[in-house]
């Protein structure tokens, strides 16, 4: 009889343990996964918010680089301003769009708030977030080269989709992870309530 209780003993202080092991482990989990889904609604916020005053920032841009002529950049960038300019000038309501291209970003950047509050009930976010940056790449190829993107200005709008791609990828691995080990949790927790 005193063998079984110290038995039970030693259970309970390593299912104390476990379980206490689970919980850190979890919210270490729980801690990488909202830095990261806030550091991507930061990104989604400052993208939006770069696609509003486009004509004011290439003219930075322009004068940040010291813009001449002289190399691919330099030619893109004056040929953007020259473009901006000219719209700006003559058909100012077309900047409507980029408007909407940025009430789009602060959007998808709300919708992500879900996945901050609640990685496991909202991991669809992630899933949703993955395939939309892996379309970013044939669209970015597609619809610049219809455009007359330069490909090496293509390959940058590219890289948004990799660089978002990362950390949406580890955010889905570790939401999978925590919700197992809460799952666990709660199967290992059932029996000690029974005891």
């Amino acid at each position: 009889m005193g063998v079984g209780n110290a038995d039970l003993e030693i259970s309970g202080r390593f299912t104390g343990f476990n379980q206490t092991f689970r919980m850190n482990h979890e919210q270490a989990l729980l801690r990488r996964i909202r830095w990261l889904t806030g550091l991507l609604i930061l990104g989604l916020v400052l993208s939006g918010a770069t696609a509003i005053p486009l004509p004011a920032e290439v003219n930075l841009l322009v004068h940040w680089t010291g813009a001449n002529g002289g190399w691919d950049l330099a030619r893109w960038l004056l040929r953007v301003q020259d473009a901006l300019a000219q719209t700006q000038a003559q058909h100012p309501f077309l900047f409507y769009g980029t408007d909407w291209l940025a009430f789009g970003h602060f959007v998808i950047a709300i919708a992500f708030i879900g996945a901050l509050r609640d990685p496991i009930r909202n991991r669809w976010l992630f899933d949703f977030g993955l395939i939309a940056c892996v379309l970013v790449i044939p669209y970015a190829l597609v619809f610049g080269s219809l455009r007359g993107i330069p490909f090496w200005w293509r390959l940058i709008d590219c890289s948004f989709g990799v660089f978002g791609f990362i950390p949406l990828w580890f955010c889905r691995k570790w939401a999978g992870e925590l919700e197992q080990s809460v799952n666990r949790r709660g199967c290992d927790m059932a029996p000690s309530r029974g005891i």
